[in-house]
């Protein structure tokens, strides 16, 4: 009873209840197997892009160098939410404790602002392997690389602290039900029962920074690629050079499009009802559609994967 009153009072709940889909019974089981094979092929596709962007030789380029780095990060988004949903969904007991939830959120925002930077890393790639073909080895050499992926991760890392450490101060005056399948910052602001005015400011403030800001430079990075593009003579070049970026565009695209409605608004006013399915699409979609839209649309990777796929067998056979 005294836990209670505490919580009841503005301290820290023990647990959360993910409401999920509870009130459409009718919908977990089919929502269930499909998280289970979207989970299943997210490891698998990532985990084989990585594999052949390390072992591959032929491989080892800044744009390899960046999408290993993509998978390893959709790897860590899918892992931190799903196997949670599972477990909810396959029980009664849809609960996540406060601490659970803490660590949830703090990694997933963590991953999406470093998803960020890579992906505005992987456009300035490209710009300058189709726009300044004969200077790409100099100047993206293999060190500039390390150091844009440390800085997309270290700027992911301070972006997740600064929201954790406004979140986990929020009073909750014992509400303990999240319409959503796991924790999110949003989400946790919504249920507070205190003004969230700094938490919607800032929020909003490092969204336009960590979201906008690469999303303008990916912009501004494809619009002279486009430019460059449309001057060669030859219809097969320009289609080559297309055939490049349209992998990473349709990326992009599907990781930015979900992440601007959901937090280019305010926490207090958005629906949870439509964000919790864009939460889940961007969570799990998005991380098992990457592998395949790169390897469908990459010779290189597709050469890569046979050759990783061949010396994998002939290996077996000696066993």
């Amino acid at each position: 009873m005294r836990g209670e009153n505490q919580s009841f009072l503005g301290g820290p709940p023990k647990d959360f209840i993910l409401l999920g889909v509870s009130d459409r019974p009718w919908l977990e089981l089919s929502l269930y197997v499909v998280l289970l094979v979207s989970y299943l092929l997210a490891m698998l596709g990532n985990i084989a892009i990585i594999l052949v962007s390390r072992l591959d030789p032929q491989l080892h380029s800044p744009m390899y160098i960046f999408l290993s780095h993509l998978s390893f990060l959709d790897l860590c988004y899918t892992t931190t939410t799903v196997p949670q949903m599972l477990v909810n969904m396959g029980s009664t007991r849809k609960t996540i404790s406060f601490g659970g939830c803490t660590v949830q959120y703090a990694i997933f925002h963590w991953l999406g602002c470093t998803e960020c930077i890579i992906l505005a890393a992987m456009a300035l790639d490209r710009y300058v392997a189709i726009c300044e073909p004969l200077q790409y080895a100099i100047i993206m050499y293999h060190p500039l690389c390390q150091k844009l992926v440390a800085v997309a991760w270290l700027s992911g890392f301070g972006n997740s602290l600064v929201q954790v450490v406004l979140t986990v101060q929020l009073p909750f005056c014992g509400r303990q039900v999240l319409n959503n399948f796991f924790c999110e910052v949003p989400a946790m602001i919504k249920l507070s029962c205190a003004d969230t005015t700094m938490n919607d400011a800032m929020l909003a403030a490092l969204v336009a920074f960590f979201v906008l800001v690469p999303l303008a430079l990916i912009l501004l990075s494809y619009g002279f690629i486009a430019r460059a593009v449309l001057r060669i003579q030859s219809s097969r070049g320009r289609r080559k050079a297309f055939g490049t970026c349209s992998s990473h565009l349709v990326v992009v695209s599907l990781f930015y499009l979900p992440a601007i409605y959901m937090y280019l608004q305010s926490p207090s006013s958005y629906s949870q009802e439509q964000g919790k399915f864009i939460s889940l699409f961007y969570s799990i979609i998005t991380p098992t559609l990457n592998p395949f839209i790169y390897t469908l649309r990459n010779k290189d990777v597709k050469r890569a994967l046979r050759r990783l796929l061949s010396r994998t067998w002939r290996f077996c056979r000696r066993l």
